[in-house]
């Protein structure tokens, strides 16, 4: 007996490891798979794996991301040039794109270093899950990539396209290499090449952390399954507390990053807003061109933080509305609805309990919440689960609200309501104190 237990211990313990190396390859393997992410970090010179390219990393970064912002903006502001070569905006521009991508590069780059990229991915906790969440995450990394560039690939075009049309129209006459045109083209390059830098090591942290918010949001939806199947309420609390520590390791980590880019995008709006309004008649596109892309490239770096982390948060929420309709339907079930007493499970009532409450002849299959949808839940597998345990189930969820926190603030739909309201009522004043509304 002795000898059977220890051998389907063995065997356990045999297929566990296999399915634990599957997943916890060698972090220099060639073609692991972070493969394409480790090209794109490589290249962007922000890896700091090692000594090496520590030091290339952040030689990198203080050349493109400080000294050629610097140099643009105290080298080539052009006060005597004409109107449409001035470049009045240039230091908010400058200031505002250096100050998010430095944000950005340190938090990355501590990430990277504390954590590792297997692990601040959450790649070695995948062998706990169901291939469905695995074969998901997987797809969602390999588009990770192409994302970043849907982002910044219209950025630097437009940006490629007015650096080339200043310095070929005469906007630049510094021959700080003793040829005007050799000095034109090498100083274009490197404010196309900064650009491209900061806005990438931007958009990068924002899409891995709209990765890791998506893997979480996998595991609910594949964690809303256990109330269609015959589940105990001890395996249901056991993953919900997981899934919990998880998100509040989420919220630790990018807690800071989240809050400082909050408010070093809302200053930058700011700032354009108040450079803007104090010289209104002097706005044209050849001068504000840059300051707004550089304000919708900004925006929608913020956005992408605080809309994968509201939706985390309303699919975690949706779950206390799925445990209660669950307890309801299981309870309905249970008794009579006539006498409302306790009546036996009967299998020939198993098949069809409720009328699905989603056949009302409109179809909303994409206006509706994939965990907690109109539809009704057939309770025949719930008949071992007593009334107590349900109810302190759905007890637990009502008063355990899991999600991304920011400091102990939900990121959630009113928290962004509220967030709107100051800032919809700061630029209201900032509008009246400038153009002399009251």
């Amino acid at each position: 007996m002795a000898d059977t237990t220890t051998t389907g211990t063995a065997n356990a313990a045999t297929a566990l490891l296999d399915r634990r190396e599957k997943f916890n390859r060698s972090v220099s393997h060639v073609n692991d798979e972070f493969h394409s992410f480790r090209s794109c970090l490589l290249w962007m010179c922000v890896d700091q794996s090692n000594p090496l390219t520590a030091a290339v990393s952040w030689s990198v970064f203080l050349l493109l991301a400080v000294a050629v912002p610097a140099a643009s903006h105290f080298l080539l502001t052009c006060p005597s040039c004409d109107g449409r070569h001035a470049r009045p905006y240039n230091g908010v521009v400058q200031l505002s794109l250096t100050a998010v991508a430095a944000l950005s590069f340190l938090c990355l780059a501590a990430f990277i270093r504390k954590y590792g990229l297997r692990r601040f991915l959450f790649f070695d906790k995948l062998c706990h899950e169901s291939d469905t969440v695995r074969t998901n995450y997987m797809a969602h990394l390999n588009r990770s990539v192409k994302m970043i560039w849907v982002f910044v690939g219209p950025c630097l075009v437009a940006e490629g396209a007015y650096k080339i049309w200043w310095y070929a129209s005469g906007g630049s006459q510094i021959p700080f290499l003793g040829n005007v045109y050799v000095s034109d083209a090498v100083a274009c390059m490197l404010e196309v090449w900064s650009w491209l830098y900061r806005t990438t090591v931007i958009f990068i942290v924002c899409v891995l952390f709209r990765l890791i918010c998506e893997l979480q949001i996998l595991r609910l939806q594949d964690f809303a399954r256990l109330f269609h199947v015959d589940s105990d309420v001890a395996s249901v609390m056991s993953e919900h507390l997981r899934i919990r520590r998880h998100l509040r390791i989420i919220s630790h980590r990018f807690r800071a990053f989240i809050l400082l880019a909050l408010l070093l995008v809302t200053g930058s709006q700011f700032a354009c807003l108040l450079v803007t309004t104090k010289h209104p008649h002097d706005m044209s596109i050849y001068k504000t061109g840059e300051l707004a892309l550089c304000s919708v490239t900004l925006l929608s770096a913020l956005c992408i933080l605080l809309r994968s982390a509201t939706k985390i948060t309303h699919k975690a929420q949706a779950i206390t509305g799925l445990a209660a309709k669950w307890h309801l339907c299981a309870t309905l079930d249970s008794f009579d609805t006539e006498g409302e007493t306790p009546m036996a499970p009967d299998q020939s009532s198993h098949e069809t309990v409720f009328p699905d409450a989603g056949t009302d002849g409109d179809s909303v299959t994409d206006e509706e919440d994939e965990i907690d949808d109109a539809k009704l839940i057939p309770s025949y597998a719930y008949s071992t689960i007593s009334y107590q345990k349900r109810q302190a189930l759905v007890n637990y969820f009502e008063n355990n609200r899991a999600g991304i926190t920011v400091y102990g603030f939900m990121l959630d739909r009113s928290t962004l309501h509220t967030i709107f309201g100051i800032e919809l009522s700061l630029v209201l004043w900032i509008l009246g104190k400038t153009i002399g509304i009251s």
